[in-house]
């Protein structure tokens, strides 16, 4: 029962293979002839451009004749791909693996199957040898794993990669001299050498040398300025005593020209600490005008409650009221 399994899966196999090559190499011989007409057609078109010194035009339409150029090559390998393994399809039918002398065409086939969508009869070709030989050995050809014995010229010819500037002046040369264009490619060749720059880093560059340049100037400009804008920024009862500690500390009013000189150089970690020694007599002065005003309230609420007499808190010399 198994000998006829195989032998009816075998002439299943060689019926199926046999038409679809057939199918795919009548499909591919169609394209080309195709193809041939609309390759004309664009090159007269850029012949134009060029004529009318719109080379701008004509440096992106060139990118599309290339790559239908390459199209056309592709097919015409995988055309004699085909034919070399109908001609052996028999031999297929009667081994097991895969013969080494049909290894590169059946592999470039596979390859190409799932790129060359106007050629659905490759898929059908690639699900029979996925079939017969295995989802490994599928997946080697399509992957471009080592010794997939994958075609060299196949894989360019369908690469998705962009054509270089080379091959693009190449083709523009060609398209001149075929249509006896007396055309400069001083231009061109100027534009396809040209470095283009990455704006993604030149923006992040730019932006942090802007944000280096407009840091430096203000970590410069600290002066005793500074110093009296933030206590003109405290209370009125805080501002008294802000000044009582400057007097203390004399910074700019009684230091000589040569202490101002030598401080106005001093790193800027060390004027970083003097900024952050303000800022805690601030917050301190905070807390302070905080508690005295806690005591006020609780004063006023003994007031309420037992009715004594106001009374008189001495703060720093001063008495003060606190009613």
């Amino acid at each position: 029962m198994s000998l006829l399994n195989q032998l009816f899966n075998r002439g299943i196999f060689g019926a199926k293979c046999k038409t679809s090559l057939n199918l795919a190499i009548a499909r591919m011989k169609l394209l080309q002839n195709k193809r041939d007409m609309q390759l004309k057609h664009m090159k007269k078109e850029i012949a134009h451009f060029l004529q009318a010194g719109q080379e701008p035009i004509a440096r992106i339409r060139v990118e599309h004749v290339i790559r239908e150029m390459n199209l056309w090559a592709a097919y015409e390998i995988l055309e004699l791909f085909c034919e070399f393994v109908l001609a052996r399809v028999p031999i297929l039918e009667s081994e097991k693996e895969c013969p080494r002398e049909l290894r590169e065409a059946i592999a470039s086939i596979i390859f190409a199957a799932p790129r060359c969508s106007e050629v659905p009869d490759l898929l059908q070709i690639k699900n029979l040898f996925g079939t017969k030989y295995g989802k490994e050995f599928i997946m080697v050809a399509s992957e471009l794993r080592p010794d997939s014995g994958v075609n060299r010229t196949i894989i360019e010819k369908l690469s998705p990669t962009s054509p270089s500037g080379e091959a693009r002046l190449k083709m523009l040369k060609e398209i001149a001299q075929e249509y006896s264009l007396k055309w400069d490619s001083s231009a061109t060749e100027a534009e396809f050498m040209k470095s283009h720059e990455d704006l993604l880093g030149g923006a992040k560059q730019i932006h942090r040398q802007d944000g280096i340049s407009e840091s430096r100037p203000s970590q410069q400009g600290y002066s005793q300025s500074s110093v009296s804008r933030e206590a003109e920024s405290l209370p009125a009862e805080a501002t008294q005593r802000f000044q009582r500690l400057q007097a203390q500390n004399p910074v700019g009013k009684n230091m000589p020209s040569s202490k101002l000189t030598s401080a106005s150089q001093t790193p800027l970690d060390t004027r970083r600490d003097q900024t952050d020694v303000m800022e805690r007599a601030r917050a301190a002065l905070a807390s302070a005008d905080r508690a005295t005003a806690a005591a006020r309230a609780a004063a006023q609420l003994v007031n309420v409650s037992y009715g004594a007499p106001t009374p008189t808190v001495v703060a720093e010399g001063k008495p003060l009221n606190l009613t």
